[in-house]
């Protein structure tokens, strides 16, 4: 019988929801039910069980799971809640299901971001132990000079964060670009280490995250492609998760 069990938030994020990490915030403001039963953090929950969010009875409806790869534009935030923040995400992209985004880019960044109906598959990618890269082009306010990549490359102690950043890749593109490869995603972590360094942000711009690039004009979005799913799935291969996406079997033209 326990083998049936599923922790609710895990539910909530393999019905393709919402990630675990939001489940978590829903459950925690009381807003999800179980049984009609507001539950404890951690409750699981039976094939028989009725989970509803809001009042609003959540079901598995989807038949294949949805990837996007979105080129996301200064201005819009990274948020699946509507109702806060009108310049979000979701209502820009106005796809047909629900999705969620993988991890965030701040209201100033632009550049690639993916959504997804997966739950499971979002702490896969963003767990910063599994080293996925994700890279970037900024450009700053003043010349980049040597000990400015050295110590970006070298790890920077952010005290806001009470952490110290990983060693990175850092690229020197020209006078006041450089391009900067990551393993993990702390809060504003590069407009966070330039200021450390004395440097102001101008522009930031995702190019790259693991092995899908961004390669769409900006506001616009795709399924990821066939090689792309391949790709990711040997680059999630530690992972016990699998996924076939529902076009994997199309005919290429």
């Amino acid at each position: 019988m326990s083998d049936n069990l599923t922790r609710l938030n895990k539910f909530l994020s393999e019905v393709g929801y919402c990630s675990r990490r939001e489940a978590d915030k829903l459950i925690n403001a009381g807003r999800v039910t179980l049984n009609g039963v507001v539950p404890e953090m951690g409750t699981k929950v039976s094939p028989n069980d009725v989970v509803a969010v809001d009042g609003e009875i959540v079901k598995n409806t989807k038949k294949s799971f949805v990837y996007l790869a979105f080129n996301k534009p200064i201005g819009i935030v990274c948020t699946t809640d509507t109702n806060i923040e009108k310049d979000n995400i979701i209502d820009f992209i106005n796809y047909h299901k629900r999705i969620f985004p993988i991890g965030r880019l701040d209201k100033p960044s632009e550049g690639l971001i993916l959504l997804t109906d997966d739950g499971d598959i979002v702490n896969k990618i963003l767990r910063a132990s599994n080293n996925h890269e994700k890279e970037y082009v900024v450009t700053v306010d003043k010349p980049i000079s040597q000990t400015f990549l050295e110590r970006m490359r070298g790890g920077i102690y952010l005290e806001e964060l009470k952490q110290t950043t990983k060693k990175c890749k850092v690229e020197k593109l020209s006078t006041y670009k450089f391009k900067i490869i990551l393993t993990q995603g702390l809060n504003r972590q590069i407009r966070r280490m330039c200021s450390y360094l004395n440097y102001e942000v101008q522009t930031l711009k995702r190019v790259r995250i693991m092995n899908i690039k961004l390669d769409m004009p900006i506001g616009k979005y795709r399924e990821l492609t066939n090689d792309e799913f391949l790709n990711l799935n040997k680059l999630l291969a530690d992972s016990s998760k699998t996924f076939t996406p529902k076009n994997l079997n199309r005919r290429k033209p």
